[in-house]
């Protein structure tokens, strides 16, 4: 059944309507997308990022509860905590003592608070395994990017997970459209020039791209001077941010496509 008879029999979205668009679409390219790799150091990088990532989850989670306990904690014990920085507090926490002189609410109130500080110390080592972790397996993929200004060991993961492996991303232009850094013409008739933020992409790319823009922007002064030059000319803050994710962007590619020896080793 070809596609107008198929237009013609159900004109509304439908199976065979997506798969005749979907393989046009894959036909009028000159080249196709390459998939990420699955094996060796970016593998292995990525576990590391998705258990780090559920560790900082839980940790956060459990100084949620921590602190909540301290509202509810008697009066004694919530005058004490309740002026305590987080890390004060687990440590004050972790070194509680069971006491038959309390009451049985003081009690196991003590002793759920030791097990959310132990709990959290806990989660503590477990992401700082990771980080070295990251950063062995980084210093051999990447590390010229994890010398760059306002790059950290998460931020360049990310980065790397997403690129992947050298020739995945065809030129830098494709990375930023990946990390949905790429502008997008806004002209009309009554402005000229002017783009507007690119909300697709991969989000999770984007993020990265927008934390290192402002820890520049807070440490570096060449970057403050860009933003104030920029500002002057007329742009708001949102597009001159824009501006510095697509460089950032331009930047990373370069950083991961052309260093030596090769990125990816199985």
């Amino acid at each position: 059944m070809t596609g107008p008879e198929l237009a013609t029999k159900d004109a509304a979205k439908s199976d065979e309507l997506d798969a005749i668009q979907a393989a046009r679409e894959v036909l009028g390219r000159d080249r196709l997308n390459t998939p990420r790799a699955h094996e060796g150091q970016r593998e292995a990088l990525r576990v590391h990022t998705v258990a780090r990532a559920g560790a900082v989850r839980a940790r956060t989670a459990a100084i949620n509860e921590l602190k909540a306990l301290v509202v509810t904690a008697d009066d004694d014990l919530r005058a004490e905590l309740r002026h305590l920085t987080t890390r004060a507090l687990v440590a004050t926490c972790g070194k509680f003592r069971s006491s038959s002189a309390r009451s049985a609410t003081q009690q196991c109130t003590r002793l759920t608070m030791r097990a959310l500080a132990q709990r959290i110390t806990h989660l503590n080592t477990e992401i700082a395994d990771h980080d070295r972790a990251m950063t062995t397996l980084l210093q051999q993929i990447a590390p010229r990017l994890l010398s760059e200004a306002g790059i950290g060991h998460v931020t360049a993961a990310t980065f790397v997970l997403a690129w992947s492996h050298q020739g995945r991303c065809r030129s830098e232009a494709a990375f930023a459209r990946l990390a949905g850094a790429a502008p997008i013409p806004a002209t009309s008739g009554q402005t000229q020039n002017r783009h507007r933020l690119n909300r697709r992409g991969d989000r999770r790319l984007n993020h990265p791209l927008y934390i290192v823009a402002l820890t520049r922007l807070q440490r570096d002064p060449a970057t403050r001077a860009y933003m104030s030059r920029r500002l002057a000319e007329g742009k708001s803050k949102r597009e001159v941010v824009r501006c510095l994710k697509r460089y950032i962007a331009r930047r990373v590619w370069r950083l991961l496509e052309h260093q030596s020896p090769p990125a990816i080793a199985s």
